[in-house]
């Protein structure tokens, strides 16, 4: 070994023990903290993204900002930990895109709870066997999630976080001799974002028949079982579950992203980059939904997304989704939430969230 090199490492294993010293100090400061607060809560939505924002801007490189968020989130995870034990329940099995989102919100020191259905996801956490879950409510190809959006509008939780989750989709199978599959299975928001590559490129299966599963991953489990089945899932899934990648990246979109909701029961202070959601309805009449929206526009409020959904009330009955920039305390959002409440036939905050 060359003097330069021993040199080169012996600093390495100098800034390895002040590292280890310094996280270990992080944690302990951390747990004091926990004392002085009483509050129980130890997940603190704002605190973590002004920290993750306050490293990306001071981030000299060459480590890349998303590494340095995951670096600290999974810091934040383990010092976290020490507090208590965090449950965070998501649309499993193991192997979801779901459960990737948890993971990346979160980090690894937590107990992840696999859930059979978004329904269950929501119970988890309103009867507290969860502190919190994680659900899917848009994808940028296929639009909105109906049922985490109908679960929206009648859950006593809130809406405490947001992830944002580039989606890669694999093909994959015990063999990659595509001749030899009869039956594919997938989530269908899956098939949907992955349609027109199934049909251009895989001719050799296009009498194969297409099965619907409840998730990506429950679609590896099937495949797993059978020699002449594939399943269009995440990368994960296939490790998990021990298939081969017969193609990669088969998604129609390659910017293909969904957005899942963090879901708790704990409003979330303002971080000063936030976003606030909301659902809310007025009577059928012309022009009502522009009067309703018109307050937003009055008070300097930006909205990022309108979505229509059927109330379930009444025939041609429907409720607005609503996303707008800024946190429901801000005095501008106060003032113009304010005079919706006044119009609406029905209004409901669903929370306020730092952004991503």
């Amino acid at each position: 070994m060359s003097e330069e090199l021993k040199q080169l490492r012996d600093k390495i294993d100098s800034i390895d023990t002040e590292l280890l010293n310094l996280v270990n100090q992080r944690a302990k400061l951390a747990q004091d903290v926990g004392k002085t607060k009483k509050s129980g809560i130890i997940y603190r939505p704002e605190r973590e993204a002004q920290i993750l924002a306050r490293m990306q801007a001071q981030n000299p490189g060459p480590i890349a900002n998303e590494n340095i968020v995951q670096l600290f989130t999974e810091v934040m995870s383990q010092c976290r930990a020490l507090e208590k034990p965090m449950v965070v329940a998501y649309l499993g099995p193991s192997g979801t895109f779901s459960e990737e989102a948890a993971i990346k919100r979160f980090g690894h020191a937590i107990t992840t709870l696999a859930c059979d259905s978004i329904d269950d996801v929501f119970n988890k956490v309103e009867s507290g066997i969860a502190g919190y879950g994680v659900v899917p409510v848009e994808n940028s190809s296929e639009g909105a999630i109906g049922r985490t959006m109908d679960l929206l509008l009648q859950t006593s939780s809130s809406v405490c976080g947001e992830v944002l989750l580039p989606v890669h989709q694999f093909l994959i199978a015990q063999q990659t001799d595509l001749s030899k599959i009869s039956k594919i299975y997938s989530h269908p928001q899956s098939f949907a974002q992955c349609h027109q590559w199934l049909r251009t490129n895989l001719p050799q299966i296009s009498n194969a028949e297409f099965i619907n599963a409840s998730s990506n991953a429950d679609a590896a489990r099937q495949a797993a079982e059978d020699e002449n089945a594939a399943a269009v899932a995440g990368k994960r899934a296939a490790e998990i579950f021990e298939l081969s990648i017969c193609a990669e990246n088969i998604e129609d979109d390659p910017k293909n992203t969904t957005r899942f909701l963090v879901i708790g029961t704990q409003d979330v202070a303002a971080s000063g980059k936030d976003k606030t959601s909301l659902v809310m309805s007025t009577n059928n009449n012309s022009g009502a939904i522009y009067k309703l929206l018109a307050p937003l526009a009055e008070h300097g409020v930006s909205m990022t997304r309108l979505e229509s959904r059927p109330s379930r009330t009444g025939l041609w009955q429907y409720v607005f989704f609503v996303d707008i920039e800024g946190h429901q305390q801000d005095e501008n959002i106060s003032a113009a939430l304010g005079v919706i409440d006044n119009m609406a036939t029905f209004l409901k905050i669903l929370g306020s969230y730092p952004t991503t």
